[in-house]
């Protein structure tokens, strides 16, 4: 079985400030710490599932906050950035059985994480795709969806978790902490670790058919600036349209140019 692993921070528990997943803090050490932790768990429940290949994506900020060593011999894991559209499933194929998400967080806006936000919280208010605010995790399980991989597992902040089971109720997930306005309520770190694992192994001891994502037929996405200038100047990225003084529009009928124009316009 061939499992890919996606991992960020902003999911992982007990995080609630930027700070601590900034590497030019001093908090910052603990909480890549705690990261390693959560997805070496995902990889050991993932081995004892079954799995013999297990490629882990480093998918927050530098892309190098894995301790390599904590993971599993059967895990390989790919840092920093190629620029590649996949982006956080950069080295995901057809080949997978399947994908798991490890300390993600809701979409830019929501209240359900201190650190909610969708990829550049700097420049970026919200995105939207067909009319529903888009996180992270949503926006790469329609890639899974696009490439015919199921998505079996999540991590991360509570409302994210039922964001997933609304998505498909099949998906395994494990809610970590809850968001109150600029305040998070965590689990122990070490209760995540456990829970992280046995929920990986539980995920990938099922019908793993049934975890397949519906994509939908046609795409529309809006994103909204921090800035009307980078509204302005990205309305002429080649089909995008400006829609308001701060927001785009653009639309398309294949889910790869999604994931392309994303990688250009945030």
């Amino acid at each position: 079985m061939k499992i890919f692993i996606s991992a960020d921070i902003e999911g992982v528990a007990g995080i609630a400030n930027w700070e601590e997943a900034r590497k030019s803090s001093n908090a910052y050490s603990y909480f890549a710490e705690q990261m390693s932790r959560e997805v070496a768990a995902a990889c050991e429940g993932a081995t004892v599932a079954g799995a013999t290949e297990i490629l882990v994506k480093d998918a927050h900020g530098t892309g190098r906050n894995i301790d390599p060593y904590k993971l599993t011999e059967n895990a390989k894991i790919i840092r920093g950035w190629s620029g590649h559209p996949y982006k956080m499933l950069q080295g995901i194929d057809e080949t997978f059985d399947g994908v798991a998400f490890v300390g993600y967080h809701s979409y830019g806006g929501s209240n359900a994480n201190p650190l909610a936000h969708t990829i550049n919280s700097s420049v970026i208010n919200y995105i939207k795709l067909n009319g529903e605010y888009l996180s992270e995790f949503l926006m790469h399980s329609y890639l899974a969806a696009y490439l015919g991989v199921p998505v079996v597992f999540l991590s991360g902040d509570k409302g994210l978790c039922e964001d997933a089971k609304n998505l498909n109720k099949n998906i395994v997930t494990v809610a970590v902490s809850e968001g109150k306005g600029a305040s998070s309520i965590s689990i122990h770190p070490n209760k995540a670790i456990e829970k992280i694992k046995e929920g990986m192994k539980k995920a990938l001891k099922k019908d793993l058919s049934k975890n397949n994502i519906k994509l939908p037929e046609k795409f529309s996405l809006e994103i909204g600036y921090n800035f009307h200038g980078d509204a302005y100047k990205n309305s002429f990225y080649p089909g995008a349209a400006q829609k308001g003084e701060k927001s785009i529009i653009f639309e398309t009928d294949d889910y790869f140019e999604i994931m392309r124009a994303t990688s250009f316009l945030v």
